[in-house]
């Protein structure tokens, strides 16, 4: 292997787009889209980066094709060329020696995992259909106990050419199991001058067969491929933690016909705009709209909540959700591969084939790693019989030792599993994350700037405070303002009609009614006159007093909205409105605190307001009266003074500090398409704490990784040592060589075991 893998690079912001999802479902999965021209193929035997280098070089001279994007964990390649590039490409991938389909082609009979073909590069299939023993392991065992066979022969056996001639071809059979493909791939690469893992067991087990190792050769390829299987298996996993998530979907769907009978057809034969039903505990199978029904809908799979969320008519709902309580009729809006978890999982795999910072250097180190243990190895061969009086034989085998040392798939190949793991994680916890480089960037942050309105508050006034004035009667003021406020359109008065919503009271007959702009609203009621107006209105008619007025401020200094009711001999009733914080607000924030990540408010409302509503969440910086470009300059303040800054919004004044910021998060719940396109982290279910748990994965990924780098690393360096001055053998360096294969894989899957991040702080 002697060049890195480098995958097109993904993950510049996405330019805005429309969204066809009223839920505002994050459109990231047409962040990077596959273009006009491109097709995806699905590769079989790709599963680490010496294939992919094998096929990257295979396509270096074909002319015509614009770009590459190789995803090693769901083994797809998509090719960006024209016409006639696209089928010499396809040409020159199959000369090499590599199997592939189109993508969206049937599943072969016997794949386990989503529709993938698992004819392994080394060990053929993974798997049965029924997903349980991997259908090349009986061949694998068969070769294994060959190669016993051969083993015990040439211990146990007598002296003789018979003998001898016996055990060689026991340990051929066994070679031609479980190698056949190694060595065709190896063949054809070392006949191209490449050194890859196929290379380099070629040439080992084939020296040591040479040198009348034959009994070892047989079981170091034995070994090295049934290893090679449980890899691809452990591999397997990750991306199925992805791919699992489109089981969640039913497959078809109850679907109203124009007669109004209801028929059970395919999802993808459910049109745009047609009316489906869900029966209680049933799945549903579409994103839509309810039209009739209402049900306790537990959406854990697409926003990570862990209680299910009330639904009545008029509420959107996604597709793969449970339908807990109730019976619910939907108009769907958005089509079976367009629906929200579709979207979802799209944008996960499109995210793993974006390379993070580790996964850069590690694919650097590969690169002069192999050729310089290539060379070491040839050096033992050629210089210690000279220089230490080894025999040429000791020299040679232990040359041999060493190649198979050389691969350093271990490394390799632990960096996407653990990527794609926790992006994985992510997903389930309802955290959309766009790239490998923004999941291990997240643990860099010092600072998170938040927007107020919709990000730390609800988005929308309630009624917070209400009081009667003057001795007035808490039930009539009740009363009559619920009645004046529930003809009235305005936010305001929405607010406070539903916040004085009894229903064991009777609203009164509002005769005369009229809007009075900018002041507030009156009518008649009961043959009597009365406003529900603001502060301004009220001082107008000359209703305000000292002691009014000290109450009004009071309000005021919290940042609420204060509307009064007044009748022809004075105020009757002071009504507080305020955009209330989110009750994961201060946790949120307290959160981030513990993390050492600095919590800022950047707002485009009243510093006052701004103030109010920080000091409930816990923020001390806040920042108000804000621009759009003013929050972009303000960002790059904030950059400056702390380092690594995020920024959490949700609408489309966000956008441009969104794209400034180091990693950007967007509400996806409240969120315009153009926030949650800009964004590179999207919170499907808008809970504030998510962030800290974004960057708690962050960091625990971040470990993960160099755990990996260090056991990978020191196995081998122990293994080395031992090749050139111990007495490792060649199947002790293949448990070398595959084992920290399996410990890093294993070690990179841990991220999958909980879709819960612990809140203790990981670095």
């Amino acid at each position: 292997m002697t060049d890195c893998c480098d995958h097109t690079e993904k993950t510049n912001r996405p330019t805005a787009g429309p969204s066809s999802d009223p839920a505002h479902a994050p459109p990231a999965a047409a962040a990077v889209p596959v273009p006009t021209g491109a097709q995806r193929f699905r590769i079989p035997a790709m599963d680490c980066a010496a294939e992919e280098s094998d096929i990257r070089r295979a396509l270096t001279d074909v002319p015509g094709i614009r770009s590459l994007n190789f995803q090693l964990v769901a083994r797809t390649l998509t090719i960006d060329a024209t016409d006639e590039a696209l089928a010499a490409a396809v040409a020159a991938i199959a000369q090499a020696g590599y199997k592939m389909q189109p993508a969206n082609a049937p599943a072969p009979s016997g794949d386990t995992h989503g529709g993938h073909d698992h004819d392994h590069d080394h060990t053929h299939d993974h798997g049965d259909a029924e997903g349980g023993m991997p259908a090349g392991l009986p061949r694998l065992v068969a070769a294994l106990a060959l190669a016993g066979l051969a083993e015990a022969v040439s211990f146990f056996a007598p002296a003789g050419l018979l003998w001898t001639l016996v055990g060689m071809a026991v340990a051929l059979v066994a070679i031609y199991l479980a190698g056949l493909d190694v060595y065709k791939k190896g063949l054809t690469a070392l006949l191209k001058r490449r050194l890859n893992i196929n290379a380099l067991m070629t040439v080992a087990v084939t020296g040591a067969f040479l040198i009348g190792q034959w009994p070892e050769a047989a079981m170091v390829m034995a070994l090295y491929s049934i290893a090679e299987l449980i890899e691809a298996m452990a591999v397997d996993r990750a991306r199925n933690a992805i791919k699992g998530l489109m089981a969640l979907a039913p497959e078809e769907a109850d679907m109203q016909s124009a007669d109004g009978s209801w028929t059970t057809v395919a999802l993808a034969a459910v049109p745009l705009g047609a009316t489906v039903r869900v029966r209680p505990g049933g799945r549903i199978p579409l994103d839509g709209t309810i039209t009739a029904g209402s049900s306790a809908v537990n959406q854990a799979s697409v926003t990570g909540e862990s209680l299910p969320v009330d639904k009545t008519p008029g509420d959107s709902v996604f597709g793969g959700t449970i339908s807990e309580t109730g019976e619910l009729e939907l108009k769907v809006t958005a089509a079976a591969n367009d629906s929200t978890l579709a979207r979802i999982i799209h944008a996960v795999e499109q995210a793993q084939g974006t390379r993070a910072p580790t996964q850069t250097f590690i694919d650097r180190f590969a690169a002069v790693y192999t050729p310089t243990v290539f060379v070491l190895a040839l050096a033992v061969a050629v210089l210690t019989p000279l220089l230490l009086d080894w025999t040429w034989l000791q020299a040679l085998y232990k040359a041999l030792v060493l190649l198979v040392i050389a691969c350093p798939c271990a490394l390799v190949v632990s960096t996407p599993v653990t990527i794609v793991s926790g992006l994985a994680t992510a997903a389930r916890r309802g955290i959309l994350i766009k790239g490998g480089t923004y999941l291990e960037e997240a643990r860099s942050l010092k600072a998170v700037a938040l927007d107020k309105t919709g990000t730390i508050t609800q988005g929308k006034p309630s009624l917070v405070d209400w009081q009667v004035w003057n001795g007035a009667d808490a039930a009539d003021v009740r009363r009559i303002a619920a009645s004046l406020a529930g003809r009235s359109d305005h936010p305001v008065s929405k607010a406070i009609a539903q916040g004085l919503a009894d229903t064991n009271q009777a609203l009164g007959t509002v005769d005369g009614f009229a809007a009075l702009a900018g002041q507030g609203v009156q009518g008649r009621l009961a043959e009597k006159s009365y406003v529900l107006g603001n502060h301004r209105m009220i001082e107008a008619r000359g209703q305000c007093s000292p002691e009014l007025e000290a109450v009004l401020a009071g309000h005021e200094q919290q940042g609420r909205t204060l509307t009064l009711l007044a009748g022809d001999n004075g105020v009757l009733g002071v009504f507080a409105v305020a955009d209330t914080i989110k009750e994961s607000a201060r946790e949120a924030v307290a959160e981030l605190k513990a993390l050492g990540v600095t919590p800022v408010m950047l707002t485009g409302d009243n510093i006052t307001t701004a103030k109010a509503v920080a000091a409930l969440a816990g923020i001390i910086d806040v920042r108000g009266n804000l621009m759009p470009e003013e929050k972009l300059t303000a960002i790059g303040e904030l950059q400056i003074r702390y380092g690594a800054t995020g920024m959490i919004g949700d609408g489309i004044n966000d956008a441009p500090a969104l794209a400034k910021a180091d990693i950007g998060f967007a509400m996806g719940g409240a969120g315009t398409d153009i926030a949650i396109e800009t964004a590179d982290v999207v919170i499907m279910n808008d809970n504030l704490r998510r962030i800290a748990e974004t960057v708690r994965l962050s960091r625990r990924t971040h470990a993960v990784l160099w755990q990996n780098i260090a056991l990978a690393l020191g196995i081998k360096a122990v293994f080395l040592v031992l090749a050139v001055f111990g007495n490792a053998t060649m199947w002790m360096a293949v448990f070398a060589d595959m084992g920290a294969s399996l410990l890093v894989v294993a070690n990179g899957l841990r991220l999958l075991r909980s879709s819960k991040v612990p809140p203790a702080s990981m670095t």
